[in-house]
């Protein structure tokens, strides 16, 4: 193992934010969407939709048009991706379980289901670049879009070892699944290189949509993946410092902490810990700690045995 579970989790999250912050002024408060499910799965230790129902009510995301909408509804499910990374099964089911507060149309929800398959076989560390694609193909099973022709067109790509100006061409429209594959292309080709692959997949000039470029909304799904594959550890600390130095309209505080720190959280229920307080309201900043004073000892069990759900 060459990073542990919480680092890749850190990584997806920071990942996703600074594909944003390093592309554009204009945020779109992405840190919000991303978090709220983590505070239900934190609080409950399990997926609720009613719950997930009353956070996202909060969230102005079906006020909001064109890709920068289905971006948000995209991230808001990486919480998931993390909590039922390890069962593929569950996760497709709860996953579309859970697009479906949204009512999204299908590309949507094609986009989902890839980018959370691609960063949970990173999660689990069975990330295989070669049979990547083919196994999203079959993960995705039948589908109205166009995802999985897009898909394997990137796995052409890459195995005749395109440039990314013939990639760039390929995928120039400025719509969520070209997003999606350009994305792939850049880490696919660069998977070791986090630096490497945020900064290609920004250098495609398309067309603004909701005060997004093309290349803006690809930086942020492009660096969710390789986040998660390559850890905190891969992600440059000068730009992390890009996180550190801004504040959160969420928390009123500095974002990487508290992105850091909810990571921290969810791995920790995840994997067992528990907080015992009665849980009967709202989250609070209290009750987003685990309490490992009431587990002072340490647990340890065989894979696959804690947690199952």
């Amino acid at each position: 193992m060459r990073y542990s579970l919480v680092n890749r989790v850190r990584g997806t999250f920071l990942g996703s934010l600074l594909g944003e912050r390093l592309a554009t002024q204009d945020f779109c408060d992405l840190e919000e969407i991303a978090v709220l499910g983590s505070k239900s799965l934190i609080r409950l230790g399990r997926l609720d939709i009613d719950d997930w129902l009353h956070f996202y009510q909060e969230v102005s995301v079906n006020s909001e048009t064109g890709d920068i909408a289905k971006l948000k509804i995209v991230l808001a499910t990486l919480p998931l991706v993390v909590f039922f990374h390890e069962n593929t099964h569950k996760l497709k089911h709860n996953l579309l379980e859970v697009l479906q507060i949204w009512d999204t149309e299908p590309v949507v929800k094609d986009v989902a289901l890839v980018l959370g398959y691609a960063i949970a076989k990173s999660l689990t560390e069975t990330l295989n670049p070669v049979k990547l694609i083919s196994q999203i193909v079959s993960f995705l099973g039948e589908t109205t879009t166009a995802i999985p022709q897009k898909l394997l067109k990137v796995k052409i790509l890459i195995e005749e070892g395109a440039g990314l100006e013939q990639a760039q061409t390929e995928f120039s429209a400025p719509e969520l699944s070209n997003n999606l594959a350009l994305a792939l292309y850049c880490f696919l080709s660069s998977l070791e290189d986090f630096r490497l692959t945020v900064i290609r997949s920004q250098q495609n000039l398309g067309k603004p949509d909701s005060g997004y470029f093309h290349s803006q909304i690809t930086g942020v799904l492009a660096g969710a993946l390789s986040g998660a594959y390559n850890g905190t550890a891969g992600i440059p600390v000068n730009w992390q410092m890009v996180l550190s130095g801004a504040d959160s309209p969420v928390w009123g505080q500095n974002i990487s902490a508290q992105i850091l720190k909810l990571a921290n959280d969810i791995v920790a229920v995840w994997s067992g810990g528990y907080n015992i307080t009665p849980h009967t309201h709202g989250l609070t900043k209290e009750e987003c700690q685990v309490n490992w004073e009431l587990t002072p000892m340490p647990i340890t069990a065989a894979p696959s045995v804690i947690r199952p759900r």
